[in-house]
Formats: structure tokens, sequence, C-alpha cells
């Protein structure tokens, strides 16, 4: 009888222990923020990247009149942040560790829509002095900017790899500095970045020995002018692709480019923000509505989105979003049998929010031009989501 007590105390104790070593002392500190999101959605035609959180574009022509019913909670994110401890001569130091449940399900079992698996989002540290400040690890490229409001597409914003908005996540190293102080009317920062290269063949896509990886890494240059009432940037990225994989001795490269440009502007309870983008073989960055061609074509595309938003209350505000995206139909032609060429995205949504607490009733459409014979493709999605920041 006095066994049982003493190892349910040991173990106790050795639980203390381990506790005790994840708690940072001295000037660090561990903060845990992110949301809990929960939508249900009706739609009447199937999307990718997939129905409901991260419906983009329209994937199927029923005619039949039937609407896919569903919910969805794999917004849910979570996010951890490091700061600290202050190194010498004045550096200080910090890091973002983030996930969410996008990471597919757990099986095929008729229960694994329930049980999403974790996706890494970002992993990196920051070493900062000054106006300077190093990042090491994966982290948004510099393309990925504005982002548009909604409470639905969240981890996959409107318009994102399908209507104008691009850019990923990539390992790399980061360099943001501020050529004036915060204090300025006007602060302007200039960001820049190397990175992971990605294309997808004709190796294993899933490996570091993927063609993107034997060309040249991907290179961004971002300039930011920033003010209390809105914000302007402008992009430039280039990167190579070794189309042959290991056999670096022979040269068939396809070289990615892309410029892009904007910004944001709030003032008396609106809003008014959106980008534009030109780029040449960059579906590892969300352009061309993501296709990756299999040989050395050149694909060119070109979109844009902007979206006006108003509060109408301290509590209410609405939102209106169009994006557009164009990809050269030839080149298309060249590299896919029935690429996706033309796509037009709006939607509407009323939000409702008191902190911590969002909801929001949001209508979705989308027309897609795909194929030699720009067939039309038309879906729509009506969701309703509610979130919890913490």
């Amino acid at each position: 009888m006095t066994k049982i007590p003493a190892f349910i105390l040991l173990i106790f104790l050795t639980i203390n222990s381990f506790s005790q070593n994840v708690i940072p002392g001295g000037d660090k500190t561990i903060k845990i923020k992110g949301f809990i999101s929960a939508t249900a959605f009706l739609q009447d035609q199937n999307f990718k990247f997939a129905n409901g959180q991260n419906a983009e574009w329209v994937n199927t022509d029923y005619s039949t009149g039937k609407w896919i019913k569903g919910f969805d909670i794999r917004n849910t994110r979570m996010t951890f942040v490091f700061n600290g401890p202050d190194l010498k001569s004045k550096w200080k130091t910090g890091g973002i560790f983030e996930i969410d449940l996008f990471g597919g399900y757990n099986g095929v079992s008729v229960v694994s829509e329930q049980q999403p698996l974790f996706r890494l989002r970002l992993a990196y540290m920051d070493i900062i002095k000054g106006r300077l400040k190093l990042r090491f690890g994966q982290a948004w490229t510099p393309m990925f900017g504005t982002v548009p409001v909604s409470l639905t597409h969240v981890a996959f914003p409107l318009g994102y790899g399908s209507a104008g908005f691009i850019g990923w996540r990539f390992p790399g190293v980061y360099t943001y500095y501020s050529l004036n102080g915060n204090d300025s009317a006007i602060k302007i920062r200039f960001d820049a970045a190397i990175f992971n290269g990605a294309w997808g063949g004709p190796d294993n896509v899933n490996n570091y020995g993927t063609a993107g990886n034997f060309g040249l890494p991907q290179f961004e240059t971002k300039l930011n002018l920033i003010s209390r009432m809105w914000s302007f940037y402008f992009v430039a990225h280039y990167d190579r692709k070794n189309l042959l994989g290991c056999d670096c001795d022979k040269n068939d490269y396809l070289d990615g480019m892309a410029v892009e440009i904007g910004g944001k502007i709030k003032s008396n309870g609106f809003l008014l923000q959106g980008n534009g983008y030109y780029g040449e073989n960059i579906g590892q960055q969300l352009g061309a509505m993501v296709q990756v061609q299999p040989g050395n074509t050149d694909l060119s595309s070109f979109g844009g989105w902007v979206q006006l938003g108003y509060d109408i209350t301290k509590n209410w505000s609405v939102f209106g979003f169009y994006g557009y995206e164009n990809i050269d139909k030839e080149q298309a032609l060249l590299a896919f049998e029935n690429p996706r060429t033309k796509h037009k995205l709006m939607s509407f949504s009323v939000k409702y929010s008191v902190a911590p607490i969002g909801m929001a009733l949001e209508y979705l459409n989308s027309k897609l031009t795909s194929g030699p014979d720009d067939k039309q493709s038309e879906g729509n999605q009506i969701s309703f989501s509610t979130m919890y920041k913490f």
C-alpha cells in the first residue's frame, strides 16, 4: 500500500522538475498566442485548394444544383513567441514557432476528417540591433504582403494563389533594415532575402535534391514606406531552376522573375488595400494560379486584387473584395493539356467583433476560364465563421 503513493509522488516530482526546466528565467519570456477558428459553409461546386476554409477557385461543373455542406476548423493556429536573452553589444534575440491544422488528415477512416494534422507555418530566430534585424529560418518571403480581411479565408487568404495574391514561406536568411527612426512621419524599411529554391521536377519535390536547389536560391528585395494611415511596398524577385536536377554539368535553366506593388490606406473607418504583380515561372511562389510547367517553356502571368472595407460602428464592419489573374494562354497550352488561364474572384462579408471574439457572414464567387476552348466554370460559397483570439 505504501509503494503506490510513493510511486505517484515520484512521478509528480519528476514531471514538476521537467516543467521547471522549460520556464525561462532572467530576461527570457515565452508568449503563447493564436486563435480558434470555426466555419460552417455551403458550396454549389468543389473548390481548389480544397473545400471550406481553403477554397480558392472553382474546380467542378455540377449542374444538378446540389450543395456541399460542411464545418471546418483547420484555420485554428498556435504561435509561440520567444524573446531574449539579450546578447553583448546590445544585440537582442527572439524567435517564432507557428503551426496550424492544414497538415492533412490522420489516416483515411470514417473519422479521419475530424483528426486534422499539424502543419508547420513559421520557425525562425531573430537577432536585432538598433534598426537592423537578421532572421534565420522559415519565414514569409518579402513578396507575401498585404493580407485581405476574412474570417473564413485566413491561412489561405482571399485570392491566394488564384487572384493576384502571391508569396510563400521558405527557409533562408532575411534582412530587415530601417533607414530612419521610429519617430519619423514616414518610416522607410528595406528588406532583402535569400532562401530555398523549389520546383516541381524532375526530382523528388519532398527532398533537398529538387531541381530548384541545383540552380540558384531565390532572391527578393522589398522597399517599404509606412506611415500612421497608409503603407506602400515594392518587391522584386529572381530565381533560377536547373531542370536537369543533379546533372549539374549540363545547363538547362529556367529563370523566374516577378515584380509586385501593394499597400493599404485606413482613414475615418475606411480601409482600401490591395496589390498587383507580374511574373514569369513563379509557380513555386503561388503565381500562374499555382501551375508549375514540366519543361523549359516560359509561363507568364499577372494579377491583382483590391478590397474596400468600412467600419459601420465600433463592432460592425463590411468588406468587398475583387481579384483577377491572367496566365499567358499560348505559353500555358505548350506546357499543359488543360491549363487554367483566367480567374475572377469576388467576395462580400459582414463582420461583428468584440475582443476577443469575431463573427462574419461571407459570400464568395469564383469564375474560372480553362483549357484550349476557354471553358467557363462558376462556383459559389456561403460561410459563417467565428474566431476566438487568445
